[in-house]
């Protein structure tokens, strides 16, 4: 069994924490009255070996299912975090390889709806370039392939005095575009990846095309993590006051790579509900009650008060 070390705000319900609280979640949501459903963030630590990853992910994914939940998120890179450019394309596979394949039945096989945070899927001119997207798959709980979005904003960033460099266009494609939010059993999600956490236009974006959820699947290195990683998915719930899911990486990948952790939810108001530590991995069940994202919204009516594009760039030429 998994020993879960996750941290829980004041006002989330029935979150996993502890071992004595790992059965009857469903008996609890009944004691409650409470028929709202249930979202597992999960948090991995993916290495370049892709059978035991998977076999990590498929213990989160079926224990988040015997907890009740009706849709799990994993994390960017949860098929793999290779040690080199070279290693991570070799490993890559196209949307219809067995690594996908095996997610679609697993999905199909305990009902459960699955947020693929971070798929390595080989580019369409694979033969000819050897580039690849950075792919965040949607699947149901028959296992279908509902929607594909491709990480938009890559990560080329050089922190000489933080010991970050990477510079993931040097083997990615940046997606051509967004994709609509999904309609799933906790709600209407929006997608992103990591690094387009950053960009608050894309939060926006989803929000007003009926997002109710946004979720950032993300390996956020321990650097930038440990500045930005919270106020920044805080600040995308309470501007577009929507629910914000983020499974992350954790720890030590390889010689060359961490992942700062703490993979968080977060509610509409910007409080907190979940925060799965920067330790091990494990996974947080959140509670989706969509009549906060309405009241929020009513009560303070932010997208009602913004003014048209044509305001805010009304601001001279420099």
């Amino acid at each position: 069994m998994l020993t879960l070390r996750c941290v829980l705000g004041s006002s989330a319900k029935f979150l996993v924490s502890f071992p004595a609280l790992r059965h009857n979640t469903r008996l609890q949501n009944s004691m409650s009255g409470s028929l709202r459903p249930l979202a597992a963030v999960c948090q991995v630590t993916a290495t370049p070996d892709k059978e035991a990853n998977f076999s990590a992910c498929k213990q989160l994914v079926e224990e988040a299912k015997q907890r009740g939940a009706s849709m799990v998120f994993l994390p960017e890179g949860f098929d793999y975090i290779g040690s080199s450019r070279e290693e991570t394309l070799a490993l890559s596979e196209s949307l219809a390889g067995d690594t996908i394949s095996r997610y679609t039945q697993l999905a199909r096989k305990l009902e459960l709806w699955l947020s693929l945070g971070g798929f390595h899927e080989r580019g369409h001119d694979w033969e000819a370039d050897r580039r690849i997207y950075n792919s965040h798959v949607i699947i149901n709980d028959r296992g279908d392939i509902v929607s594909v979005y491709r990480k938009s904003h890559l990560f080329d960033v050089e922190l000489p005095e933080k010991g970050v460099s990477l510079k993931e266009s040097a083997f990615t494609i940046p997606g051509p575009s967004l994709v609509a939010p999904v309609q799933t059993p906790i709600g209407k999600v929006g997608l992103g990846i990591c690094y387009d956490l950053r960009f608050p236009e894309l939060s926006v974006a989803l929000q007003r095309h009926g997002a109710e959820i946004l979720t950032y699947p993300s390996a956020f290195t321990v650097a930038t993590g440990a500045a930005h990683w919270e106020v920044l998915l805080r600040a995308r719930a309470i501007e577009t006051q929507c629910f914000v899911l983020a499974a992350a990486q954790v720890g030590r990948h390889h010689e060359k790579r961490s992942s700062y952790g703490h993979a968080l939810a977060v509610d509409p108001w910007g409080e907190v509900l979940g925060d799965c530590g920067e330790e091990k991995p494990g996974l947080v069940l959140v509670e989706v009650d969509l009549g906060k994202v309405r009241s929020t919204r009513r009560n303070m009516p932010v997208q009602q008060h913004c003014r048209d594009n044509a305001f805010y760039r009304s601001l001279p030429q420099t």
